[in-house]
């Protein structure tokens, strides 16, 4: 599969750099402390690659320049010294990956990241980005990639019927844990679950595991 190419600018709100810090040894995902029921195997459905069941995905460069989080320090003329200095920077993301903004991890908005514009973004009339496992969405990458991977996922929360072989984002009623899953009919969901938004792009970030970039042919600039 061809990698998808995107450009403007968009800032989404969302719940740390590009795919895994160098502080940090294990994925976003993993390091929650909120405590929660696993999932119930019953739930079905497919994850990426079975039944001709995709997700919409799109690999980033790696030369790619992810737009950067700047915070704003106020508004001139009346800027104050104690205004100027009382915002922060965080260092620029890594070339072909991305960072995340975490003003106020305690607040209800877990976080911010940008993402690079299309019309697909744009047309999203309620988005929200879940950090997300490569391996818990089914998604392969190279074998030179041997750590577990974070991934963008856009959600639509504003699309909440069921679409055929399209990635929902369900709550189901014996799970504290929502689940992302695709469905051939609506007669496969799982019984009293609610829809709660549909996926409308996964963004993979490029890693040094990964085959070059740019090579000119798409045969050889196919990924995973």
């Amino acid at each position: 599969m061809a990698a998808a190419k995107f450009a403007p600018l968009v800032l989404l709100l969302t719940v740390c750099d590009a795919w895994i810090s160098q502080s940090r040894k294990a994925p976003l995902s993993a390091q929650r402390t909120i405590l929660a029921s696993s999932p119930p195997m019953t739930a079905g459905g497919s994850l990426h690659g079975q039944d001709a069941c995709f997700l919409p995905l799109a690999q980033l460069e790696q030369d790619n320049h992810t737009p950067r989080i700047v915070q704003i320090a106020g508004a001139y003329p009346g800027l104050t010294k104690e205004e100027f200095f009382a915002v922060t920077s965080e260092p620029a993301a890594t070339v072909g990956q991305w960072t995340y903004d975490f003003s106020d991890p305690e607040g209800p908005q877990v976080g911010t990241v940008a993402i690079e514009g299309s019309h697909l973004v744009a047309s999203c009339e309620d988005p929200v980005v879940i950090i997300a496992e490569h391996d818990a969405l089914g998604i392969p990458l190279p074998p030179g990639v041997t750590e577990t991977i974070d991934l963008l996922v856009l959600v639509d929360r504003a699309e909440q019927g069921f679409a055929e072989r399209k990635f929902l984002v369900l709550d189901l009623p014996d799970s504290d844990e929502l689940i992302i899953r695709a469905y051939g009919s609506k007669s496969e969901l799982p019984e009293d679950c609610r829809i709660l938004g549909r996926v409308e792009l996964v963004q993979i970030p490029w890693l040094a595991g990964m085959k070059p970039t740019k090579t000119g042919f798409m045969e050889v600039d196919e990924y995973f």
